[in-house]
């Protein structure tokens, strides 16, 4: 097993991280935040759902999602249509629209990727794919699922403070 120092190093490289996710964000087009491609990107992955689904995978509650959603609907990007299950809820669905504005999305993505790992090998890309698949893994479905420090499973013990009388 690492040792303490080990991971604490990877935390600092894992915080590091969104260095590289802010500079993605600063290749989307204008009009295509980062909650928006979000949005696209996993109904692309995905296909169609309903807006309770995306907002699971979005990690977010429904109010978020909603303006992400209301925000691709007003672009053309996503189409919301009647659940033939339940006429109260809708499916989401990307329309052409959507599906080019994800293309643009995935090649601006690529390109800064290439761009920056051009020094890289193609077994270091694949090392680095692997590895980030496999932390993804040993964290599972970190949505549903919270963090509880080993110290909260502790009894909350008194302190007691000593007196003169009591010693």
């Amino acid at each position: 097993m690492a040792e303490r120092a080990q991971f604490e190093e990877l935390a600092r490289q894992l915080s590091a991280v969104g260095a590289v996710k802010r500079d993605m964000g600063r290749i989307l087009p204008p009009d295509c935040p980062g909650g928006s491609a979000a949005v696209l990107t996993l109904l692309g992955r995905n296909g169609d759902m309903r807006m309770s689904k995306l907002a699971e995978l979005l990690a977010v509650d429904m109010s978020v999602t909603s303006r992400h959603v209301a925000h691709v609907a007003a672009r053309g990007w996503i189409e919301r249509l009647p659940d033939p299950a339940d006429k109260r809820s809708r499916i989401l669905r990307l329309t052409p629209l959507g599906l080019d504005q994800l293309d643009e999305l995935s090649r601006r993505t690529t390109h800064l990727l290439a761009e920056r790992l051009a020094d890289w090998t193609d077994e270091e890309v694949a090392q680095l794919i692997r590895l980030m698949s496999r932390l993804r893994e040993s964290f599972g479905d970190c949505r549903s699922v919270p963090f509880r420090h080993p110290a909260a499973a502790a009894p909350v013990l008194e302190e007691t403070t000593r007196t003169p009388a009591s010693t």
